[in-house]
């Protein structure tokens, strides 16, 4: 049976779980590399998957998927951090990286506190899989629903691990810093459209309950907020293309394109179809990202 606490109480909970995920990832991190002798990006790899499991863990003590629901933006700016101490890199690309992570991930976090309803409230999409598969569920929770977006995640911010190396091998050109303004700016912007977006449904709903939002940005697309989310980490690798050229890295924004356009925005539209009267309509005229 699930436990009720207030929502501060619940945001309180989440917070001392993430602080024990995070001190748990950052000593296995340090650990790793002393003793096992791993690489860094391997012993942060790890660390990585050792935090998922642990907030897993406590979704699964909680009855409550979206436990994971504040990693996804958590995550990249704290393990950017670490890596900027693990590499004492701290050149200007470096710093735009740091800066953009934060600002990006703040504004994430911000909308994840402001729609979090408490511990005993789970997401529909989690819900859903429950009712769908609950013979099989808990493999989809702990492999679909928190192991699969932590690698998506890990995949976008290679570009921007590897942009500490890149920068020190290669110099700042003309060229390489235009790059990096251009993909700095691409990652600002996207997280600022998130915000206006995050603003405009919020004060739509609270209008107009039950209604699909089709004002501001959410007139020039159906979501806004995941376009946002996919440019950002495409203005990640511009500033990591800047410097390393076209290579494999290119694969972190691609998955993590394919996972809104192939996962979140139809499972989204389906949901919007059955409940919302008129987004048929909406949607033949209304783009589904810009």
């Amino acid at each position: 049976m699930k436990r009720k606490y207030s929502k501060w109480c619940s945001v309180a909970l989440i917070a001392a779980i993430y602080i024990l995920a995070g001190v748990a990832g950052v000593l296995f991190f340090r650990l790793s590399l002393l003793t096992l002798h791993l690489s860094p990006l391997t012993s942060l790899f790890l660390a990585d998957v050792l935090a998922t499991v642990i907030v897993w863990a406590f979704g699964l003590l909680y009855e409550n998927v979206s436990v994971y629901d504040p990693y996804w933006s958590v995550f990249p700016p704290v393990a950017f951090l670490l890596w900027a101490f693990h590499t004492h890199v701290w050149s200007l690309p470096v710093i735009l990286l740091l800066v953009a992570s934060l600002y990006w991930g703040w504004r994430l976090t911000r909308n994840w506190a402001i729609t979090f309803k408490g511990i005993a409230h789970e997401d529909w999409r989690y819900t859903k899989y429950r009712s769908l598969h609950p013979l099989v569920f808990h493999l989809v929770n702990f492999f679909g629903l928190n192991t699969m977006p932590t690698l998506v995640v890990f995949a976008a911010m290679l570009p921007g691990l590897m942009l500490f190396g890149s920068v020190s091998a290669s110099g700042l050109s003309s060229v390489s810093v235009c790059g990096l303004v251009i993909g700095f700016l691409v990652c600002i912007a996207a997280a600022t459209v998130q915000l206006i977006a995050d603003r405009q449904i919020h004060d739509f709903r609270a209008a107009n309950p039950g209604k699909y939002c089709n004002v501001g940005l959410w007139k020039h697309g159906r979501h806004p907020n995941y376009f946002g989310e996919i440019s950002f980490w495409w203005g990640v690798w511009i500033m990591y293309a800047a410097f390393g050229g076209l290579d494999w890295f290119i694969c972190g924004p691609v998955a993590m394109s394919a996972l809104f356009l192939c996962i979140s925005i139809p499972l989204m539209e389906k949901r919007q179809l059955q409940n919302k009267p008129g987004y048929a309509e909406y949607r033949k005229q209304t783009r589904m990202l810009i």
